[in-house]
């Protein structure tokens, strides 16, 4: 199965993430760890960044495709609508998902934007590069709608007050368990 976790920076897609991997025995290809090299390595925003950050994902999803079918994979994003870069990410993503064979189980996390507000701004999220703005949030949450489409099965999970353990429960519970 394949598990695709999309929300706003901050709303907990990777601690979320980690406990439903946990849980359900998975792997989880979180999007700092694809990100990271072109952080690492080329200026932000740039064509070489743009280029590290598909060479990167190319590599990581030929990876995924090589694990045995039964082995559910995570992944965490933040894709928008409206923006051709998260089009071309959310259409890769769909792409694996058919190449695996599996559904493409999308879960859109959400929070209050106060708490949202909170989150982003635990000094934890430095060590990946991790944005810690409120006012990026705020501003991207006003004008960019999360994609949502091409979902096999769609669950909008809102985790103001849920635990990361909760709602991992949830996800993997949801209403069966994601669709193989």
């Amino acid at each position: 199965m394949l598990v695709h976790i999309n929300s706003y920076p901050g709303v907990g897609k990777l601690t979320i993430g980690r406990e439903l991997a946990d849980r359900i025995g998975g792997k989880l290809l979180d999007n700092h760890s694809i990100y990271n090299i072109a952080f690492a390595v080329t200026e932000f925003r740039s064509p070489a960044f743009y280029d590290t950050v598909r060479e990167s994902r190319a590599l990581a999803y030929q990876r995924v495709l090589e694990l045995p079918s039964t082995t559910p994979v995570i992944l965490t994003n933040w894709y928008s609508q409206g923006s051709s870069w998260g089009e071309e990410n959310w259409d890769e993503v769909v792409s694996l998902a058919r190449k695996r064979n599996c559904a493409h189980n999308v879960v859109i996390l959400s929070c209050l934007p106060e708490e949202n507000a909170r989150r982003i701004q635990d000094a934890g999220r430095d060590g990946m590069h991790k944005p810690r703005d409120p006012a990026m949030v705020e501003a991207n949450r006003k004008g960019r709608a999360l994609i949502d489409r091409d979902a096999d099965r769609l669950l909008r999970l809102d985790v103001t007050g849920l635990s990361a353990q909760f709602a991992a429960a949830t996800i993997a519970d949801w209403p069966s368990g994601p669709a193989p």
